[in-house]
């Protein structure tokens, strides 16, 4: 098995911290309704016109994936979640030789596995960060959604860190 116990850990902090700010969410914060539309939207207020930005934490409900798509197909996405993260979890114990993809493929398998207890405790997701960036409202996300975005990030970087190195690598060899 290629998963270290310091991953293993990343992992076990990021699903316990995304499972308890969903679980405070929906406890203490009423869900955001139509009529809220005032900062900080039926929520908590962090931050207002910082530069532009405002920031709040509300209760928003999600049925479907990223920014609501496919909210009619809950059970077909459910089993896509559920077989994608089996697929990652094999791939990522038993096939991936990448160490700098170990700690990328764990945020986003947690990240999708917090997603998909929401889907069995709630019969949702819960989104709680709500940002307005310059006047865009930004679509409300939560730890889960972070760790995906994070690990997906990093294996770009390190890909194009990787494609620049092989690069080099080619030119100083000419």
């Amino acid at each position: 098995m290629k998963l270290s116990l310091k991953v293993a850990v990343i992992g076990a902090i990021v699903l316990i911290a995304d499972l308890l700010s969903k679980y405070l969410v929906q406890r203490y914060i009423p869900i955001m309704d139509q009529m809220s539309l005032e900062y900080p939207y039926n929520g908590i207020g962090i931050f207002r016109n910082f530069f532009g930005i405002e920031f709040s934490v509300i209760h928003a409900t999600n049925t479907g994936a990223a920014w609501g798509m496919f909210r009619n197909f809950q059970i077909p996405l459910l089993i896509l979640r559920m077989i994608l993260v089996i697929g990652l979890l094999v791939y990522l114990m038993f096939w991936n030789s990448q160490k700098s993809w170990r700690i990328p493929l764990t945020l986003i398998t947690v990240g999708a596995i917090g997603n998909i207890i929401d889907a069995f405790l709630y019969g949702h997701v819960i989104d709680m960060f709500n940002f307005v960036l310059w006047g865009y409202d930004y679509p409300v996300f939560n730890v889960a959604d972070s760790a995906i975005f994070i690990g997906v990030f990093m294996i770009a970087i390190s890909g194009l860190i990787g494609d620049f190195k092989e690069h080099k690598a080619i030119d100083s060899g000419r």
